[in-house]
């Protein structure tokens, strides 16, 4: 089992997991040419994908997914709350999930888990083959004991550190905008996403990722620093999916 991922931020998110011959796209907020070269430096074209699953339908997750879905052909699955909300979804195959249960594809089990987030019905996943599992979380508020249920004895955890507190206070955001941000319904704070993951440590974590690190609101030192003192490693150990080129492969 395997991921990657073709970029993280608000200006757009992919993440690709593999196991065995299965490839599934998590989210598509990149235009088609540019998804398509996001691909490419993974050494994949579109048709290698059986899918697409959608957390919730912000742009910078799911405006993409429209038009690369239909280009090439890929089914979509998403929660009823999601599909109502989307657009451009017209001639895409879209199969509705529960939030609240696992599917198979394959050789690859997606559990979907609901979380605290602006948006309609908004899901991350859960991804294994078996014998791996990789956790997803990003684009929630605050932690829940449900969430840390279902991120509890993965062996890679996707994290969001999306802001710094003191960043978003003292920046140029207007109030309202940050109010959302920083609220339980907005996106995780370095600080929380360090007690979260203390909740989460065990001896089988391989590898965590910050992600959907601010540009605006909080710097990758910032969230490495963070992780790293609860892994008890150097913060240049704490790798950071970034806006322009995600991260390559990982192996579990």
């Amino acid at each position: 089992m395997r991921f990657a991922c073709l970029g993280s931020g608000s200006e757009g998110n992919g993440l690709v997991v593999e196991a065995g011959a299965t490839r599934v796209l998590m989210d598509c907020g990149f235009g088609l040419a540019d998804s398509v070269a996001r691909l490419g430096r993974l050494g994949l074209q579109p048709a290698d994908l059986a899918g697409i699953v959608v957390t919730h339908e912000h742009s910078d997750h799911i405006g993409g997914v429209g038009r690369l879905a239909r280009r090439h052909k890929l089914p979509v699955w998403l929660t009823a709350g999601t599909l109502a909300m989307a657009q451009d979804l017209d001639g895409v195959a879209v199969q509705v999930i529960d939030s609240h249960a696992a599917f198979a594809l394959d050789g690859m089990e997606i559990q979907p888990y609901p979380v605290p987030h602006d948006a309609r019905e908004p899901v991350q996943y859960v991804f294994g083959d078996g014998n791996r599992r990789l956790g997803v979380l990003t684009d929630t508020g605050c932690s829940t004991p449900h969430i840390e249920a279902m991120l509890a004895g993965v062996d890679a955890l996707v994290l969001e550190c999306n802001h710094d507190a003191t960043m978003l206070e003292n920046g140029s955001y207007p109030v309202s905008l940050k109010r959302r941000v920083g609220g339980r319904f907005g996106h995780l704070e370095n600080g929380q996403s360090a007690a979260l993951l203390g909740t989460l440590k065990h001896e089988k974590l391989q590898c965590v990722m910050a992600a959907h690190v601010s540009r605006k609101n909080n710097t990758s030192a910032l969230a490495q620093r963070a992780l790293a003192q609860v892994l008890g490693c150097a913060d240049d150990d704490v790798r950071v999916a970034c806006q322009t080129t995600g991260f390559d492969w990982i192996r579990l």
